[in-house]
């Protein structure tokens, strides 16, 4: 038989052309840019690797087959979208749903309000986990915001108030850190996680919660059996924070202005002014910038208060708005029904013949009226509390499809500049969900509050981290099969994985030593850190730095 000298770009045009069963064994989607402009459209399409069934976009088809020139542009809107839109109705629900069950402060930290922090994260890592392709994002995303967090954040907290961390609580969120990231580290040898190894991650975080509860209560009964029975408890120790309210940071003010003369605004009025997302006095003075970045999230904001109930407890009228709230009856489930599952089974007909979303359509329409009929415009209701369940399921499904669209988006971006999904979630994906918490956090300890602060970037990553692993392979596994395969990543993945490890090493044998002081010197070495580290990442991405076979 004669051998032939066949070309990359000749045999990916061969294996386009082989029967749709031979495509299992064809080279993977990201080889796609070895091959020439006019074929790489049909390869996509023909390509079960290549297939983006999790989103409501197929942005492989659009950037081959459509316009490759234009993806840059759309991208950016929809990174922007997603991750500066999600939080904004979420935090306030989840504190309206921790007052109605009365859950203490260190309960309601550790538990709705790090769900509230941690919302992006947590879904773009279970948007990740869905598809073993993209399991590297979640791992990218989860470690990247794990160093970007523990050395920007920190240090940056570091350098704007320098001050002593409490010194168990430090030590407490450090170790269940570490164990959460050799927990990771062994999966990863190991490519691949088990149900049982799912629900470890579950059970090292009630471990966590449980741990701080114990520790609370212990402080406290020390504090009154050294203060005395007579001291005051709404007073607190010289140093130590304000009760962690604020650690989902979601600020809502009332109005500074209020009418001189009694005024009642219609129904009418009611609804388009709760559905103006400008502050007009706030637009007075803000500069270009904010107002060219605030008309570009108009579109996103109306669409979130159209559709997401948001409880505040901290408004005098718990932000009790009559006809936009029955509105939310009918266009909140509606969002959830089109959003689960790529809108799978809202688009699916009762016996062939009705479909889900218009039955959805006409009990939300009921509620609705059932509401207006029973409530007045200036006091909410009774039951005005279960529009912060609503508004919490909204939410969370509005930020999983944003994070799904986010994951996708990302995976064709690195298919089209040939970068691993690793670099992209330790770079775009970290720091687009870990910018906010970063500004939040330097605010807090300008304000004074730097113990607030750290508490905050260890606290949350931790979440992230269980949550982030444990729910996005559990969910997959009641999907698909009782275990996840992780696909090898090379060696970036462990440069990401050692260099967390190490930096969590570091702290706990630097911040001792240093008597717990986090002084200016310390938040410039932990700054470096960061520095190195995203060097070595991006020559190891970039073959500078490879292991020989």
């Amino acid at each position: 038989m004669r051998k032939a000298s066949v070309s990359g770009s000749a045999a990916l045009t061969v294996c386009v052309w082989l029967c749709p069963a031979f495509l299992l064994l064809c080279p993977q989607c990201h080889l796609v840019m070895k091959l020439n402009a006019s074929q790489r459209c049909l390869f996509i399409q023909s390509t079960p690797d290549c297939s983006q069934q999790d989103s409501f976009i197929n942005y492989l088809n659009v950037a081959f087959c459509s316009f490759p020139a234009s993806l840059l542009p759309l991208a950016i809107f929809l990174y922007v979208s997603g991750i500066l839109s999600e939080k904004s109705a979420f935090c306030p629900n989840l504190s309206a749903i921790s007052a109605t069950l009365q859950l203490t402060h260190n309960v309601a930290g550790v538990t709705f309000l790090a769900l509230g922090n941690g919302a992006p994260d947590v879904f773009s890592a279970v948007a990740a986990f869905s598809h073993p392709h993209t399991a590297g994002l979640a791992i990218g995303a989860l470690f990247g915001a794990g160093i970007f967090v523990t050395t920007v954040v920190a240090g940056s907290v570091a350098l704007v108030k320098p001050f002593t961390v409490a010194s168990r609580p430090f030590l407490r969120d450090v170790i269940f850190y570490m164990a959460a990231v050799f927990w990771t580290f062994v999966i990863l040898f190991k490519r691949q996680i088990t149900l049982g190894e799912s629900l470890g991650y579950i059970s090292l975080y009630v471990l966590y919660v449980v741990t701080v509860i114990v520790s609370a209560c212990v402080y406290n009964r020390q504090k009154r059996f050294i203060n005395g029975p007579l001291q005051n408890s709404s007073s607190r120790v010289p140093g130590t924070p304000p009760p962690p309210e604020s650690v989902c940071v979601c600020v809502f003010t009332e109005s500074e202005y209020q009418p001189l003369l009694p005024y009642t605004e219609s129904t009418a009025q009611i609804f388009f002014r709760s559905l103006n997302p400008v502050d007009i006095r706030k637009w007075r003075r803000k500069s270009w910038l904010w107002r060219t970045f605030k008309v570009i999230k108009i579109p996103v904001e109306v669409l979130l208060l159209l559709t997401v109930p948001v409880v505040d407890p901290d408004k005098e009228d718990r932000n009790w708005k009559r006809p936009l709230n029955c509105l939310q009856l009918l266009t909140g489930p509606l969002v959830c029904v089109l959003t689960f599952n790529s809108g799978k089974y809202g688009l699916y007909y009762i016996q062939d013949e009705f479909p889900v979303w218009a039955l959805t359509l006409i009990v939300g329409f009921f509620l609705g009226l059932i509401v207006f009929c029973s409530s007045t415009d200036d006091q909410p209701p009774r039951y005005h509390f279960l529009f912060a369940l609503l508004g919490f399921l909204v939410s969370a499904m509005w930020i999983n499809t944003a994070a799904s669209e986010v994951v996708s988006l990302l995976r064709t971006l690195g298919v089209v500049s040939r970068l691993s999904n690793t670099v992209l979630g330790l770079t775009l994906l970290a720091w687009g969900n870990s910018i906010g918490d970063c500004f939040s956090d330097i605010t807090i300890a300008r304000q004074g509050y730097p113990r607030m602060a750290i508490s905050a970037c260890f606290g949350g990553i931790i979440f992230n981290m269980v949550f982030g692993v444990g729910l996005g392979c559990l969910l997959q596994m009641f999907s698909h099969n009782n275990v996840v395969k992780l696909e090898p990543e090379g060696l970036l993945e462990w440069v990401l994985a050692g260099a967390l490890g190490c930096s969590l090493v570091l702290s706990f044998v630097l911040v001792p030593l240093q008597r717990f002081h986090l002084g200016r010197a310390y938040g410039v070495f932990l700054l470096l850190y960061y520095a190195i580290f995203l060097l070595l990442a991006l020559l190891t991405e970039f073959g500078k730095i490879h292991l020989d076979s």
